[in-house]
């Protein structure tokens, strides 16, 4: 699992230049502050004096150098990705700029609008929660993504898997890597967040008021949105939980969504080598209760009920 980055320093007096011209000539920044919960960029609200209103924004800067090795082209993909979903019809950031390889800010980086909100890790009504998430989903899903440039590929080299070691169910994984190496089900193609879990969905009562992090976006099933979040709530709160998700996921597409558990599986793959652990997400908004043996264990439970789908 990756760890919280260094938040500690306000960015570069170069990358808040760049942030105020990028909002508009004579542009003044106000206030900065340091976002929680990132974990592999590091992200600042900036509020900027602009024509005698308060202008209020996030810089994001991609600072892993492991991850920019793979992927250099990470602050463009996000804008791209952010100009395509923006007909999604879901509450977004909007670009405002951004700086590709880092000339401007010292490192690639993205402007966008702050969004209001906050994330809601124990939401009081769970299954209105749950709906709305899903909803969302299926707004993003009905963007089309033929020309889009980037498409699905998993994290993990699936032709490399191994078992792993801590499981309480070797061989669920090993007919999991199986299934994997094998032929994908056909599915509609659509534009993915790549990321979606709860972290990554703002709430503001019961109402969602923002998807963020849009810079794994790409083209790709449905089916991996929805598993990817699915592994997130079988982690969080339980399989049932998972499950949960899948029916209103389900009820929202209708006919648009033909459920596979091949694409909770390749999703679920990501975790290893593992074990799986605590995402630092998690804790930054208040869930302190869980410790990696039940993590291990819900994972190996949600694992044991797809492979009895198949």
């Amino acid at each position: 699992m990756a760890h919280p980055l260094n938040h500690s320093s306000n960015p570069s007096p170069a990358a808040l230049r760049w942030a105020a011209d990028s909002v508009g000539a004579g542009a003044l920044i106000r206030a900065v502050s340091p976002l929680a919960g990132a974990t592999s960029s590091v992200l600042h609200s900036i509020e900027v004096n602009y024509q005698g209103r308060i202008v209020k924004t996030v810089l994001r800067q991609f600072v892993d150098a492991a991850w920019l090795t793979l992927e250099p082209d990470l602050a463009r993909h996000e804008a791209a990705s952010l100009n395509a979903a923006a007909s999604a019809n879901v509450p977004m950031p909007t670009l405002i700029a951004y700086d590709e390889k880092g000339d401007e800010c010292g490192a690639p980086s993205t402007l966008v609008t702050l969004l209001p909100g906050a994330v809601d890790l124990k939401p009081a009504d769970f299954d209105r929660w749950l709906h709305a998430m899903a909803a969302a989903l299926v707004r993003i899903h009905t963007v089309e993504a033929v020309d889009f440039p980037w498409q699905y590929f998993p994290y993990n080299d699936i032709a490399q898997l191994q078992v792993p070691g801590w499981s309480a169910f070797p061989e669920h994984w090993a007919k999991a890597i199986e299934i994997v190496q094998g032929p994908r089900p056909l599915a509609r193609e659509c534009f993915i967040h790549r990321d979606y879990h709860p972290n990554n969905v703002l709430w503001q009562g019961s109402q969602v008021s923002g998807i963020i992090d849009w810079v794994n976006a790409c083209r790709g099933a449905p089916g991996i949105d929805v598993g990817w979040c699915r592994q997130n709530l079988a982690g969080l709160y339980g399989v049932k939980a998972a499950d949960r998700f899948l029916e209103a996921y389900s009820a929202e597409a209708a006919s648009d969504f033909e459920y596979h558990p091949f694409w909770d599986l390749i999703t679920l793959i990501e975790l290893l080598p593992g074990p799986p652990g605590i995402y630092p997400g998690w804790p930054a908004f208040g869930i302190n209760h869980l410790n990696e043996e039940l993590v291990r264990a819900r994972v190996d439970d949600y694992l044991r009920g797809l492979i009895e789908k198949f």
